[in-house]
């Protein structure tokens, strides 16, 4: 017979593992917080869609990749408070986190590469405000994949 002191019978492995009691929402601060940074990081994704004037690519990439910066702080403050307040964590933010992560690499390598082919991106757009045939776009696209390829390879 088995008395209220014996430990209780082990679980089977093949068995669920009991629920886990549910955690109280986040409070409406930590969700306003959660949609913030999702809106700020499609934002910052939408913005790299919009270059669409070359010379001017590297001050939209500049700001979109600051866009992304804040929304990750607001995205993993977000997920923080709520751990802090012991509640679930916020709609959205995960979301949010990925997004803004992604946003903030693409924004990142763009920004780059513009940085480092400056010459031969602005070399580009003056070829292709220039160039009024298509046979003249494709000679300015030829010559920007040259110059940048030249770059790369430690040529002239």
């Amino acid at each position: 017979m088995a008395r209220l002191s014996d430990p209780p019978p082990p679980r089977s492995p093949l068995l669920l593992p009991p629920p886990r009691p549910q955690l109280p929402p986040p409070s409406p601060a930590v969700r306003q917080r959660a949609w913030a940074a999702l809106a700020l990081s499609v934002l910052s994704l939408l913005a790299m869609t919009q270059i669409s004037n070359l010379h001017r690519g590297a001050y939209v990439l500049g700001v979109a990749l600051a866009v992304a910066v804040v929304a990750l702080v607001l995205a993993f403050g977000a997920m923080s408070a709520a751990r802090r307040a012991g509640t679930r964590r916020p709609r959205g933010v995960v979301a949010a986190t990925v997004l803004g992560l992604i946003a903030f690499v693409f924004c990142g390598l763009a920004l780059s590469g513009f940085l480092v082919f400056r010459t031969e991106v602005n070399q580009y757009a003056n070829c292709m405000n220039a160039a009024s045939t298509p046979a003249a776009q494709t000679a300015c696209q030829n010559q920007l994949d040259n110059s940048v390829r030249n770059e790369l390879l430690g040529g002239n």
